[in-house]
């Protein structure tokens, strides 16, 4: 008896089938999924180095919603945004724009935003964005891999004490929350939803 590794996540339900018109409207979701990253990057508490936004939030709700696919798809037209120098990161454009801004503090926050697009978008694709334990399980991972990229990038900008103090430790209760928070909402939207066969 074969086992079904992929399933289908939640954003599959407003995707057609096939076609011109499927590219279109993952192309049209995908915009809203970087218009989103943008506005939760700007929502922000100065702090230091690294600042504290909605960002994280935002990106686990787009990969458990848009899967493994689609997810990072999101997130790399973002870097791509980012990189054309529109001002979508956090500290755009005060802290600068382009490259220059990701080759910054941010800059190992930002591909560690990327890694936990690719985690959570997998999990999603095998139906764990319906079970808030397992969401939860490996929205842990994706964030504890996320931080330890920006950690780790940061530590060579200043030093692996003053990233541990600035980088990490003061986002740790926040980025817990967002991770409990995206981990029961999506599968409460899956619960609302009719039954499929």
């Amino acid at each position: 008896m074969a086992i079904a590794t992929t399933m289908r996540p939640l954003v599959s339900l407003a995707l057609p089938e096939k076609g011109v018109t499927r590219l279109a409207t993952q192309l049209f979701l995908a915009i809203v999924g970087t218009l989103l990253l943008t506005v939760s990057a700007k929502t922000k508490v100065v702090l230091g180095p690294v600042d504290i936004s909605m960002q994280t939030l935002a990106v686990l709700l787009i990969a458990a919603a848009f899967g493994l696919r689609l997810g990072v798809a999101t997130l790399l037209l973002y870097m791509a945004e980012g990189a054309m120098g529109f001002p979508v990161f956090q500290g755009t454009p005060e802290k600068g724009l382009g490259i220059a801004y990701m080759l910054g503090s941010t800059g190992g926050y930002l591909a560690g935003f990327v890694v936990m697009a690719a985690i959570v978008g997998w999990a999603a694709d095998r139906g764990w964005d319906r079970n808030p334990v397992k969401l939860l399980g490996a929205m842990l991972v994706a964030e504890v891999i996320m931080m330890a990229m920006g950690f780790a990038w940061l530590a060579q900008l200043i030093g692996p004490e003053k990233a541990w103090q600035f980088g990490v430790m003061p986002f740790v209760v926040g980025d817990l929350i967002k991770v409990a928070l995206a981990a029961s909402l999506v599968p409460a939207v899956w619960s609302l939803l009719p039954k499929r066969g």
